[in-house]
């Protein structure tokens, strides 16, 4: 395993540095995909959201009738 050099010179025996510019040059890539694939888990917890606040009315209807 090659000995990495951070910007200022500095030892990066895990070359974290290096990871971490390959993630932020593959983050607008990720947002792409997460864009075009739909709502997905957001669109379920949207859905629990609304059946759990249906759920609460209609307990709070029947012990107020």
């Amino acid at each position: 395993m090659a000995n990495t050099q951070g910007p200022q010179g500095n030892h990066d025996p895990a070359g974290s540095t290096q990871m971490f510019r390959a993630f932020v040059d593959e983050e607008p890539q990720g947002r792409q995909a997460a864009a075009t694939t739909g709502g997905g888990p957001r669109i379920g917890l949207i859905v629990g959201i609304v059946v759990a606040v249906a759920v609460v009315a209609a307990v709070a209807w029947l012990a107020l009738k």
